[in-house]
């Protein structure tokens, strides 16, 4: 069926903080990995969740990233339509004001993550509840996601191991002032502001976060970015905590790779001439007596590979977050 606006997706994170599963967010840039993660999802009946950088928009759009958020957006719609699964999409680290807004002139995302959480605190706040004002005067079905690292006493950039840790009182303030619907919060992943620190992870602080915002009030989910690395076991005790969202893109950009990778070495002569035959590809091989092998080079070939791996990746991360079996729409 074809992917949802952010109304339906909030259902899903309602669903998510009820039952304690969360949802991988993956991350895409062309079309194989996109379909290989519908296949996986479909696999285990677990609602999708998509993504789309700028960088990854730009490229789909060969460097116009409206056009490529358009063309994606087909792609995935069109796909979506084969399987009995709710598929969403969420724009992914967004930094520019004027993409963010055509995006929601579109109507293509699910959801819109902006990214201030290099800025100063009060800057953050700024630009996120300016983002937040733009969805509410445009009556966007989009929900807003926000991203809070640094924690407060941060000055004059004296920074200490703490303050690559969410502060749980700040991710209130942060969350009341902003309108945010989720809050990606700083425990310990290698990821934005904490990216390169030796860092310990600490589901406890997800937990000290959802429950600072419950005494408020707030049933805000929680979102955690960076998790390449992070064990089975680990993720399993942040989603018991209010984590509902797990990003996912590094892994699935080396399963690309990798699977390509192992389908030409298996036996290099498919595709590389051997010593001594002319390596000339203009006049493809005319004059040797080797050839490529098209079984082999054909681009579906690899794609087709890469598809069912991703497929096999996602199916087990979705397991892993419990989103297995909860599709809302399967």
């Amino acid at each position: 069926m074809p992917f949802y606006g952010g109304s339906e997706l909030a259902n899903v994170y309602d669903d998510a903080l009820e039952k304690g599963f969360g949802l991988v967010a993956s991350n895409i840039a062309e079309p194989n990995v996109m379909m290989g993660l519908m296949e996986g999802a479909s696999r285990v009946d677990s609602d999708l969740l998509l993504q789309l950088s700028g960088g990854a928009a730009t490229f789909a759009g060969n460097e116009d990233p409206v056009d490529g958020l358009e063309a994606m957006g087909t792609y995935i719609d069109t796909i979506a339509d084969q399987y009995d699964i709710g598929v969403f999409l969420n724009m992914d680290h967004q930094t520019d004001p004027e993409f963010i807004e055509a995006q929601m002139d579109l109507g293509i995302p699910s959801s819109i993550m902006i990214d201030a959480s290099h800025e100063p605190f009060e800057e953050n706040v700024a630009t996120s509840r300016e983002i937040v004002e733009m969805k509410e005067e445009k009556g966007a079905d989009v929900l807003i996601e926000a991203e809070l690292g640094q924690i407060k006493g941060v000055e004059d950039e004296i920074e200490s191991e703490e303050a690559f840790y969410t502060d749980p009182e700040q991710a209130v303030e942060f969350v009341d002032r902003t309108g945010c619907d989720l809050l990606a919060i700083s425990v310990g992943t290698q990821h934005g502001v904490a990216k390169g620190k030796d860092l310990e992870l600490r589901p406890d602080l997800a937990g000290d976060i959802r429950q600072a915002l419950r005494d408020h009030g707030l049933d805000t989910p929680l979102v955690l970015h960076g998790s390449s690395g992070v064990q089975p076991d680990q993720l399993q005790r942040m989603l018991q905590h209010g984590i509902c969202k797990v990003n996912k893109d590094t892994r699935y950009q080396y399963e690309y790779t990798r699977t390509a990778y192992d389908l030409y070495d298996e036996d290099p002569a498919n595709i590389v001439p051997p010593e001594g035959v002319d390596g000339d590809r203009d006049t493809f091989f005319n004059d040797t007596d080797w050839s490529p092998n098209k079984d082999v080079f054909d681009p579906r070939v690899a794609g087709r590979k890469i598809r069912e791996r991703i497929a096999d990746v996602h199916a087990d991360l979705a397991e892993v977050s419990g989103s297995a079996g909860h599709s809302r729409y399967a």
